[in-house]
């Protein structure tokens, strides 16, 4: 089943969610934004400004997951204008950013990272990725520019919807296997085996 926002609040208020902003944010001020925050089945989580790296072609490499190069990635400058600060994302390319939001997912929830609609119509897909049972950490946010021009990717606003799913409790969650991807800090984390 899929959980509502009155469990989203009630468990955000047990730390699933930090920091936790109980309303969909629009506007700071007069300032738009890409909404981020509470909603009806899901909660917008946000893009740390604190980290973001675009993969480079190094010639004569190939990525290899099983012996992930981080020479692969660049890290970006983070621009500031009246709309807000914000990464580019050069067109045709990756970039691995992090969640500015830490989780502590619940031991019978799965939660499914989705794109947001608004970087959707802009050409930005975003890795539908699992936070599994009893996983903890910041999210790694895996975001690809499939179109033909370069795209702002925002800081501190919306970056993807979170779907909490519930199950019945597994004989093994995240934490009891120790995940590799257990307790990710605020900062990018590569590719691991």
């Amino acid at each position: 089943m899929i959980k509502n926002d009155i469990w989203i609040t009630q468990m955000a208020q047990k730390g699933m969610i930090s920091p936790f902003e109980p309303q969909q944010m629009r506007r700071a001020g007069d300032l738009p934004l890409i909404s981020f925050g509470l909603s009806s089945f899901g909660y917008d989580i946000r893009l740390s400004p604190s980290d973001f790296r675009i993969f480079r072609h190094i010639p004569g490499t190939v990525v290899d997951p099983k012996n992930f190069n981080p020479e692969n990635l660049v890290t970006t400058k983070l621009h500031q204008d009246g709309n807000g600060s914000y990464f580019i994302l050069p067109a045709h390319s990756y970039g691995l950013g992090v969640s500015l939001e830490k989780l502590e997912i619940p031991d019978n929830i799965t939660v499914i990272c989705i794109g947001k609609s608004t970087y959707a119509r802009c050409g930005i897909i975003a890795n539908v990725t699992p936070a599994e049972a009893a996983w903890r950490g910041y999210l790694t946010l895996e975001l690809s520019n499939a179109s033909s021009a370069d795209c702002r990717i925002y800081a501190n606003e919306g970056i993807v919807q979170l779907m909490f799913l519930e199950g019945e409790p597994c004989a093994v969650s995240y934490k009891d296997r120790q995940g590799k991807y257990q307790d990710q800090p605020d900062t990018v984390t590569i590719a691991r085996i």
